[in-house]
């Protein structure tokens, strides 16, 4: 019964990686950008979620999960100035300027909020209020089965997305080449900010689903979060959105049974040591397929 539960508990947090995930490995995939500053939009979206709780929904009879709207707006809007502002004027230079750059943008977010709300944690009341369900003689927060349906509808849709829509379609060829997509009449800037747009607007729905199961915000809560979802993207193949998905869930699920069967202090190396492992044995990801460059 222990096992089951922190089964469930494994695949409610790599859900939460999957979804911060997915923005990195679409940012990779179609920018080849390591967009480090993406565990800082996830910060800013569970300090939009603190603060539209505390100043708006606790005054009316709204649920507090309506907050996931102003989240996904102000998250998007932000991974829109970042990708304009710090990316664009760098879209032609080396990788390592583009590097260097989300480092700085991670820094300067972390440290404006941190200057701005101070250090503290800010504390984030119970979103979804039901009573746990019963699985198997176990008792499930309504937390953990919604962020797991939320992931799985998600991902369903952005994957349709990406087939099936025009857009999708752009993204996919400007991922291809640059050159051939501005040929045929691809906007690759447009493109690119989509790109970050979504991976934002998902930022946004994850910070929320994170902070409904871990209930507080602080300046630093995105780095480790974004580090293991890089690691996740990695794991399952950076650039794929089924490798993703499948890197969260395998990663929450390792780190879940760890804390419970083998050591708290040593979950996350664990899940830094599986990172190398697979890194060893295949190193472009589970899903990912191996490619000839020349030199």
């Amino acid at each position: 019964m222990n096992f089951l539960l922190q089964l469930l508990n494994g695949l409610q947090i790599g859900s939460i990686y999957a979804l911060v995930a997915l923005g990195y490995t679409m940012v990779y995939g179609i920018a080849l950008l390591i967009n480090f500053a993406h565990g800082e939009i996830i910060m800013l979206g569970a300090y939009t979620t603190v603060f539209t709780i505390q100043l708006l929904l606790a005054q009316t009879d709204l649920p507090y999960f309506v907050a996931i709207i102003p989240t996904i707006v102000i998250c998007t809007l932000i991974g829109i100035i970042i990708e304009r502002l710090a990316y664009k004027p760098l879209r032609n230079s080396p990788r390592i300027s583009n590097l260097i750059t989300a480092i700085g943008v991670s820094l300067l977010l972390q440290n404006t909020m941190m200057k701005i709300f101070g250090a503290q944690a800010r504390s984030v009341p119970s979103i979804f209020h039901a009573k746990p369900l019963d699985f198997f003689g176990a008792k499930i927060s309504v937390t953990t089965v919604v962020t797991i349906a939320v992931t799985a509808v998600l991902t369903i849709l952005l994957q349709l997305f990406i087939k099936k829509t025009k857009y999708g379609k752009a993204m996919t060829a400007t991922s291809e080449d640059y050159g051939a997509a501005e040929l045929v009449g691809i906007s690759v800037d447009r493109t690119l900010t989509m790109t970050f747009a979504i991976g934002s607007a998902l930022a946004g729905v994850a910070s929320l689903l994170y902070v409904s199961a871990y209930p507080q915000a602080e300046p630093m809560m995105g780095s480790m979060l974004g580090i293991k979802a890089f690691t996740a993207a990695v794991v399952g193949g950076i650039g794929l959105i089924p490798g993703a998905v499948l890197g969260g869930l395998i990663l929450g699920i390792v780190e879940a049974l760890t804390r419970a069967f083998i050591s708290s202090k040593l979950s996350d190396a664990i899940v830094f040591g599986l990172l190398i492992l697979v890194l060893l044995i295949k190193p472009s990801g589970l899903l990912g397929e191996d490619r000839k460059e020349k030199v």
